[in-house]
């Protein structure tokens, strides 16, 4: 939790700055978030040809190059790329498969994660392949044309969505791809009145040591609707990235999932589950099948996306004919 209440907009990024300078793991999550990935996104991906979300970037990257291979450098942007973590596991892969011919623009506001991510490429022998630009993503302008652009778990950061999505649109080279992984649900990652409805029941029915918000450290008799959005940007305008992404580009690929789940295995509550307790793990496969018929339904909407999007029309892949981003949408 961050540790202020912002007044202004430079409050936030102080805050953000401040919250991120010491994380050097930020995609950490809870073991149950893995026992259910393993269990029931796993094979949402693997049809597709990847095993998660990194592996969703190192295959449609390669794919992208056998497309248009080329003996300019091939040039590639990660917008909100904080430590460098997954840009590291794509220029490895990329350079393990015989390519050097590329560079990774990690652009972010945050200096010292940058400093990270510089000083990991160099002890990974990945200096000559890592570029690191400190700036703030809204307002930020592009000076070059890009191959791919990758978007991980940064767009819900961003408050000033509709110039960054044109600023990439224009920095996206005519052929280029648009990659990305993130969260669509409500502002601040709250749920919508329509899924409280069905985790309200749910919640009164699981034993208490599972109510203990790890993150704001209290106990939650009844879960409370927290907005993550109110001190830095966690969150701060989700529910617009689905709305403005189908405005602007073309879908080649869009695998949406999760909702209810999300509160169960995410930090604030994961971590008090057991994945070697079959009542937990009982109750998990539960709320994930309920999960799924309402989205399925339409009654609730998914919360978590990866999509490859693009500047031209392509038949669009998904994982079930229902599920378009159309489809998807949770309007206000």
């Amino acid at each position: 939790m961050l540790a202020t209440e912002p007044t202004t907009y430079q409050d936030r990024i102080d805050n953000e700055i401040n919250f991120y300078k010491d994380c050097e793991q930020v995609h950490q999550l809870p073991d149950i978030f893995h026992y259910w990935s393993n269990r029931y996104l796993l094979p949402k991906f693997q049809p597709h040809g990847f095993n998660s979300p990194d592996d969703f970037f190192i295959q449609q990257v390669l794919q992208h190059l056998s497309q248009h291979p080329t003996q300019d450098p091939f040039q590639l942007l990660s917008i909100g790329a904080g430590n460098g973590e997954s840009e590291l596991l794509l220029a490895d892969a990329l350079v393990k498969q015989g390519i050097r011919h590329f560079t990774i623009t990690c652009l972010d506001i945050n200096p010292h994660m940058l400093q990270r991510c510089q000083e990991n490429a160099a002890a990974k022998g990945l200096g000559a392949q890592i570029a690191t630009e400190c700036g703030d993503f809204n307002v930020w302008e592009a000076n070059q044309t890009f191959d791919v652009v990758l978007a991980n778990q940064c767009l819900h950061h961003v408050i000033n969505l509709e110039h960054l999505l044109a600023t990439v649109e224009l920095a996206l080279k005519p052929t280029g791809v648009f990659l990305v992984s993130d969260m669509i649900g409500r502002n601040g990652h709250q749920r919508w009145p329509e899924a409280l409805t069905l985790l309200k029941p749910i919640w009164e029915g699981m034993p208490d040591r599972l109510k203990h918000n790890r993150l704001l450290q209290r106990f939650e008799p009844e879960y409370i609707n927290h907005d993550c959005s109110t001190s830095g940007f966690e969150g701060i305008r989700a529910q617009d990235i689905l709305p403005m992404l189908v405005e602007r580009f073309h879908f080649d690929m869009f695998i949406p999932f999760a909702n209810l789940i999300m509160v169960l295995i995410d930090r604030p509550f994961g971590h008090n589950f057991q994945v070697d307790d079959p009542a937990d793990l009982a109750l998990i496969d539960r709320v994930h099948e309920i999960d799924e018929q309402a989205i399925l339904k339409g009654t609730i909407k998914p919360t978590q996306m990866v999509a490859c999007l693009s500047k031209q029309p392509k038949h669009t892949v998904l994982t079930r004919p229902e599920l378009t981003p159309e489809f998807c949408i949770r309007w206000p």
